[in-house]
Formats: C-alpha cells, structure tokens, sequence
C-alpha cells in the first residue's frame, strides 16, 4: 500500500526573493555600467564577450604590467582572461573608479583560484 503526502516545496537554498532591495553601493554602479555598455547591446560586465572587456578595463601601465606577470604564472586561457578582466571593471566600479588600476587587478586576482599545474 502507497500513500501520497502532499508537501510544501523544498528549496535547496533560500527562496528567491524579489521585495529585497540591492545594496546602496550596487545600484549606482549597475546603472554606470549599463549607460557604459548602452551601444554595445549588453547590460552588465558580465555580459561584456569578445573584445569588449579588453577596451573597458584596460588597465594602466603598472596594473598592466601585473596582469601579463598574472596571466604568465597562471597559465590564462583566453577565456580565463577575460574572465579576469570581467572581475577587474566590477571591481574598479564598485572602487567608483573610471580608469582599471594594480589595486583593482590585485583584488581581482585574489579571488581567482588557481589548480595546481604539474
């Protein structure tokens, strides 16, 4: 003999809720990037592909230079390079930083976790 239980629904996470407001310091740097990417047909850094990340955050002189030392030790595809430079505007955005500077790369960097490579 099988019996049916009704249930309520199981979330393997919090239920999404959409009455929460965003944080104060993310609103304004979601609407920088969206006028930023407003011609280009994306909304956010997220969204940015192709050669796009490399004109937006572009970094200046030393930041690049910690970049290409970044990139060399850690072995970066292409798309994991851009996915670097995706981290690195979000950052200097939330920093309420026009230019991508070492500082915005540094943090970037801190939060990418790197395999061992043998």
């Amino acid at each position: 003999m099988s019996r049916c239980v009704q249930s309520p629904p199981i979330w393997c996470c919090r239920p999404p809720r959409k009455d929460r407001p965003r944080s104060p310091a993310a609103s304004p740097r979601r609407a920088l990037q969206t006028e930023r990417f407003k011609a280009h047909g994306v909304r956010t850094n997220t969204e940015a592909d192709g050669e796009l990340p490399d004109r937006v955050a572009r970094p200046d002189e030393s930041g690049g230079a910690l970049l290409a030392q970044a990139d060399a030790a850690m072995r970066l595809s292409a798309r994991g390079y851009h996915r670097v430079l995706r981290v690195v505007r979000t950052v200097a955005d939330l920093a309420g930083s026009a230019g991508v500077g070492r500082v915005h790369i540094a943090e970037a960097l801190s939060y990418w976790r790197r395999v061992p490579v043998n």
